[in-house]
């Protein structure tokens, strides 16, 4: 092989595995606890910082990774909005909240993130249970914790695709 062929499959190479990394991460938004912004984001700042070094970094590809950036900060935060504010219209308290957050975190890293899926509405149940005494509006308000899940997820998978986005623009807008 003659050195721009090997210099072309080694950057084909890193964009394949760069891409399968990003639809890992945007994949794994679906288990709520699995950071897939942040192991999306990684991913591209890994990517930057090889084209950085490679001298292929012009100002668009660093807006677009500061683009990158913001959606993966503003996706971590707007999810627990979300989730918050489909409880919340329901007058449900941040007690309760917290505990359906600290059992689904809780029960993740000792289990599995699946288990941590279950953990947090029956932790939000029992919590609403206890404290109204009354178990059909308890399940109620189970219930908006998984409309603000789902909102939630469908707001993630939103932004990911966003950024698998600017990184394909990114990525193969680059000049060897």
């Amino acid at each position: 092989m003659d050195p721009a062929s090997l210099e072309l499959f080694a950057q084909t190479l890193f964009q394949v595995v760069t891409l399968v990394v990003l639809i890992f991460g945007w994949l794994g938004l679906l288990i709520p606890v699995f950071p897939g912004l942040v192991v999306m984001w990684i991913a591209t700042l890994v990517f930057a910082l090889v084209h950085a070094g490679l001298g292929n970094m012009d100002w668009v590809a660093w807006l677009l990774f500061t683009l990158i950036t913001l959606l993966m900060i503003g996706g971590n935060v707007v999810d627990n909005i979300i989730i918050a504010k489909h409880m919340r219209d329901k007058n449900i308290p941040w007690s309760s909240i917290l505990w359906s957050f600290a059992a689904g975190i809780g029960v993740s890293l000792f289990f599995t993130p699946i288990m941590g899926i279950v953990a947090s509405p029956v932790a939000l149940f029992l919590a609403e249970w206890r404290r109204l005494k009354d178990r059909s509006v308890a399940l109620a308000n189970t219930k908006a914790w998984m409309t603000g899940w789902g909102w939630a997820i469908a707001a993630r998978m939103g932004i990911g695709m966003v950024m698998i986005m600017f990184w394909g623009m990114w990525a193969w807008s680059i000049k060897l």
